[in-house]
């Protein structure tokens, strides 16, 4: 699935890549949605956990402006450390990035129940931290995070190619300060002033 998307794959092509009998990941799962989301849960319980973790320490900072930062990369840091935890890191974002463009009903369906909830908490943050800032416009700028995230895991290799320099995008430290800063930016912009 993280390959081809979830129409392009049946259950059985999925057993054999895991080495199992289609007998017994029908047992265990009984359809192909309910075993997205047994992998999807698998994944984003412990990314959204430190999500949340990192974000009630955010709220703590008083300076607005600081705030902010700490906010964006609360969201942004987990799905970095995501790479490496629980194994298929890599694959999981791919597979999230596919399954987001691919608009299948039971993956759409998946992923809201995966990322709302965790979503209207970092925008209801940010919300807090830039106060005459529409809330639509944050929605919007939240999005676009989310579309530069995807990419940034999935395809870092471009990185290397642009810059002429191999290496450069397994740098995760400056690749989360550079979407912290173009985030933050991109946010501030909405508070009259464009100023926290």
């Amino acid at each position: 699935m993280s390959q081809r998307g979830y129409r392009s794959v049946s259950m059985r092509e999925i057993a054999r890549e895991a080495g199992a009998s289609l007998s017994s990941i029908t047992h265990f799962f009984g359809t192909k949605e309910n075993l997205l989301a047994a992998i999807y849960s698998r994944h984003t319980r412990p990314m959204n956990t430190r999500r949340l973790e990192l974000l009630r320490e955010a709220e703590r900072i008083t300076d607005l402006g600081e705030r902010l930062a700490a906010i964006v990369r609360a969201y942004i840091v987990p799905a970095f450390s995501s790479q490496s935890e629980s194994g298929g890191g890599a694959q999981f974002t791919r597979l999230r990035g596919i399954m987001s463009m691919e608009g299948h009903d039971a993956a759409r369906r998946i992923i809201a129940e995966s990322f709302d909830e965790i979503s209207r908490a970092f925008i209801d943050a940010i919300a807090r931290a830039l106060p005459d800032a529409e809330r639509e416009s944050i929605v919007w700028r939240g999005h676009f995070l989310l579309g530069s995230l995807y990419y940034t895991l999935v395809t870092p290799e471009r990185i290397d190619r642009l810059v002429g320099e191999t290496g450069i995008a397994a740098n995760h430290a400056r690749a989360i300060d550079e979407l912290v800063r173009a985030t933050v930016a991109s946010l501030r912009e909405l508070s009259p002033g464009g100023r926290t």
